[in-house]
């Protein structure tokens, strides 16, 4: 017997069962993005490592440990790219705002992108996959607090709109290039007499990316964080101006949100706004953001203010499963149609008829292969079809053909089937 295959650890079907919730986020997801005037980009799946690795940073683990590169083929001259899988959106997205000249644009320029697949290779688990897929936003160009609020009150309202309940956002402000040197310095100072109890992977943070010490899970390092000076308390005038109005502007979109002072991105150009969605049924976080006013000048570009985030669709899924928030029921099947003899004729005429009801957008169909009249009718009603078009020899001579109503309860078949002249047919099914 021929080996049978599976498909690898950390990827997933998508099978027709699960489809109506992908529609359904995916629409939703869609209709208020672009009511907030995002328009939608899709970028490579590929791009130079060069790329994430300028973004996402040397010491992070995206970029240490979770990434997919491999080599291009040689050019003539024998020289080849290093190429990465898409791990994250924003980056791309960037991207392509300055290599197009978006920036000539009027500002800010807004994007959003729909269950873009994202491939990391991290321990698979419950929500997380190595190939995910997200919807993310971003709005380039504008160093405005309201494009803070809008961004988190358009996530909100998609959230809302999809019925999901008990959703917290939670935001804090991480500073800019004027305060955050000397918190880091501050942070270090209180956590040197500590690094010797801390985690493995504190003891690095501590040197590569000290922010990311409060963002430590281990049991041993929580009452350090606990203590630890907060951002929040030492941001300088501008960025507690900004944060100020961010909340302001979110009392506005009336999205009710909490401060979580241990809320950081370790890279430099993260500044003030970040947030994250968290479910308060299960603690499973949706989805993270922030402003990225540095990003554009690490890929070359000048400096340009940013904000966006990136959801994760099968965990929004996920979240809706666990909250019974059903998505629209698919369109039923109106018609099916059965031949009553295996002769080529009948046969034919059930394909004109098939054909001619769905080019009428009538959801239609029909059985293949030989099967006998009654394997035709069990699969009929098993179809949940509303109605079913006989074809018998002697429609064939009439023009007429017999419909039956397969959803009619109590009733004998005389009175659940009429005869229907062929050329009616689209009008009595459209009725």
């Amino acid at each position: 017997m021929a080996e049978q295959y599976r498909a690898l650890q950390g990827f997933k079907d998508i099978l027709p069962d699960e489809q109506p919730y992908w529609r359904y986020v995916e629409n939703t997801a869609a209709r208020v993005a672009e009511l907030y005037g995002y328009r939608r980009i899709e970028t490579p799946l590929v791009e130079e490592t060069a790329v994430y690795r300028r973004t996402s940073g040397e010491g992070t683990d995206v970029v240490d440990k979770e990434m997919y590169s491999f080599g291009d083929r040689a050019d003539k001259e024998g020289n080849s790219l290093s190429l990465t899988l898409r791990p994250e959106g924003t980056a791309g997205v960037v991207r392509a705002y300055l290599e197009h000249g978006m920036f000539k644009m009027a500002q800010p320029v807004k994007f959003y992108y729909l269950s873009a697949p994202m491939f990391r290779h991290d321990k698979p688990q419950a929500g997380r996959y190595r190939e995910h897929h997200q919807f993310g936003c971003e709005a380039l160009g504008e160093v405005d607090p309201a494009i803070d609020a809008e961004l988190i009150g358009m996530l909100y309202q998609v959230y809302t709109q999809l019925g999901l309940h008990h959703i917290r956002v939670y935001i804090n402000s991480i500073g800019d290039g004027n305060c955050r040197p000397q918190y880091i310095e501050l942070l270090k100072a209180y956590y040197l007499p500590l690094l010797d109890t801390c985690c493995d992977d504190c003891k690095v943070r501590y040197y590569k990316n000290p922010l990311r010490l409060l963002d430590c899970k281990e049991p041993q390092d929580q009452a350090k964080i606990a203590g630890a000076p907060k951002m929040i308390d030492n941001l300088c005038g501008p960025c507690l101006e900004h944060f100020a109005a961010v909340k302001r502007y979110l009392d506005a979109y009336q999205v009710p949100f909490t401060l979580d002072p241990l809320i950081v991105r370790g890279l430099d150009y993260y500044t003030r706004t970040v947030f994250e969605f968290t479910s308060e049924i299960d603690k499973v976080a949706l989805n993270g953001g922030g402003r990225y006013d540095g990003l554009a000048e690490v890929l070359g570009g000048a400096h340009t203010p940013g904000i966006g985030f990136g959801a994760g669709v099968e965990r929004i899924i996920q979240e809706l499963k666990r909250q019974n928030v059903t998505p629209p029921a698919e369109a039923k099947t109106r018609v099916f149609v059965v031949y009553f003899d295996k002769t080529e004729e009948q046969k034919n005429l059930a394909v004109r008829i098939t054909s001619e009801l769905r080019h009428a957008g009538i959801k239609t169909e029909m059985s293949y292969g030989d099967r006998s009249r009654k394997a035709q009718m069990k699969q009929a009603n098993s179809s949940d079809a509303t109605y079913a078009v006989l074809i018998k020899e002697e429609d064939l001579a009439s023009g007429a053909v017999t419909v039956r109503d397969l959803q009619a309860e109590g009733m004998d078949i005389d009175n659940k089937q009429v005869q229907v002249k062929r050329e009616n047919l689209i009008d009595y099914f459209s009725a």
